[in-house]
């Protein structure tokens, strides 16, 4: 599927912290942890727990949300379809769009009982 600039312009304006519960929600029924999607949220978006926190507090949107956000430099190894979106796919211009879908995709790989030393990728030595 094709990412579209309207696409794009909904999620960036989704407020992070409406959304976070229900990825909370869909792991505590898979048998996961609030603490391990902060861990799986905090490794890719290298926030710390308090600006986590307080992130959400203010109720900022997608967009400020991955806007302020150091992004892990491993996210180039985070592939696969998310949504029907292939997430090595999305063009550059919706960079925005596919950091949403790369954290998705580890939330999903969590919720499916993914070891987090897998989800947590690091290059091969």
């Amino acid at each position: 599927m094709q990412v579209t600039e309207k696409k794009n312009e909904q999620v960036a304006n989704m407020i992070f912290a409406s959304i976070y519960p229900h990825y909370l929600n869909r792991l505590e029924k898979n048998g996961r942890t609030k603490e391990e999607l902060d861990q799986v949220i905090t490794w890719f978006t290298g926030y710390d727990q308090d600006t986590l926190q307080a992130l959400m507090n203010e109720k900022v949107t997608f967009g400020t949300f991955f806007q302020k956000a150091t992004i892990h430099p491993n996210a180039h190894m985070i592939k696969g379809v998310v949504c029907g979106y292939r997430i090595e796919e999305i063009e550059d211009e919706f960079e925005l769009y596919k950091r949403c879908r790369q954290m998705e995709k580890l939330i999903d790989e969590l919720a499916r009982g993914r070891k987090m030393e897998k989800i947590l990728r690091e290059e091969k030595k």
